[in-house]
């Protein structure tokens, strides 16, 4: 496991929230705002984000820069979900891709690779079957991971196979390997309808490597919860309006509390939405200086835990 940082929790930047940015625009920005670590994307064809063909020298040089400015590379974020794929050539060409990926993060050194467990979209079938793939896909990936030094941080997120605490939970048990850990996103879990984070943090506490930060107010129209993509939620599908953290509905301070008195002791990923609801927020140096300023606020009155 890599070393989490130290005071117990330290805030960072996303490069989803700097859409209109390039990638070294975006490391500055968050240096201004005294952010001291940056989730970048690696997705090709995204201005604020490493393309996954990127060589290994471009990313020791991005993370070197990056180290330079006071923001360590904390985690790159793919947007690949085929893990659990029953065809097995569609499964091979994702575990490459998420290779390619892996090293590349070890290159940046960086200490997370965000990563989706698999894909499970409503009207999904063979689910026993696809979770075997995703388990035995996770295993062969933590070898690599162990090898750069990185962890594999799998997500609370909707459409995946850890769409909920408890089996975010029960897929890291599975796998069982040092090199993957959990992705705790409690404003997915509660726009999804699963755990309220004392439950969340019960169930995932020792197991959480990463935590993303964000916030939202739901919106007035009823009905459950369903999304058609596994990483973005189309305008007519939203239940809820992506705010500025601390001005939504989301209790933050009893949130991070809980974290800390749970043991948690790494890094807040402010995962300003930006990129997908540009309607919602204002520009990464308003929104993400707000959030930021209301986060240091929280931090500051938290009670350390005890022992």
């Amino acid at each position: 496991m890599p070393l989490l940082a130290d005071p117990p929790l330290r805030l960072a930047g996303h490069t989803m929230g700097t859409p209109e940015y390039s990638l070294v625009e975006a490391l500055h920005l968050f240096a201004q705002l005294g952010l001291e670590g940056a989730e970048i994307i690696c997705q090709e064809d995204y201005r604020c984000g490493l393309s996954p063909r990127a060589s290994r020298e471009e990313a020791v040089a991005l993370g070197q820069q990056a180290r330079e400015l006071g923001v360590r590379p904390v985690a790159l974020t793919p947007y690949i979900w085929a893990i659990n794929a029953l065809d097995p050539q569609e499964r091979a060409a994702a575990l490459a891709e998420l290779n390619g990926v892996i090293r590349l993060a070890g290159a940046l050194g960086a200490c997370f690779v965000r990563v989706y467990a698999g894909s499970f979209p409503p009207g999904s079938d063979r689910w026993q079957e696809r979770w075997e793939v995703l388990v035995a896909s996770l295993r062969q990936l933590a070898h690599l991971a162990e090898e750069e030094g990185v962890v594999l941080a799998v997500e609370n997120h909707f459409n995946t196979m850890t769409p909920s605490a408890a089996l975010t939970v029960r897929l890291v048990e599975e796998v069982g390997s040092p090199a993957v850990g959990i992705l705790y996103d409690q404003a997915n879990l509660s726009f999804q309808g699963d755990e309220d984070y004392p439950e969340a943090i019960a169930l995932q506490a020792g197991r959480i490597v990463l935590v993303h930060v964000k916030d939202f107010v739901p919106l007035e129209a009823g009905g459950a919860f369903q999304a058609s993509q596994v990483f973005v939620v189309r305008e007519e599908e939203r239940r809820v309006r992506s705010r500025v953290v601390g001005e939504g509905c989301l209790p933050w301070p009893a949130i991070l509390q809980r974290l800390v008195a749970s043991g948690y002791r790494g890094w807040l990923s402010l995962e300003y939405e930006r990129r997908w609801h540009p309607q919602d927020l204002p520009p990464a140096p308003e929104g993400l200086r707000r959030s930021a300023e209301y986060l240091r606020q929280v931090l500051r009155m938290l009670v350390p835990a005890e022992g």
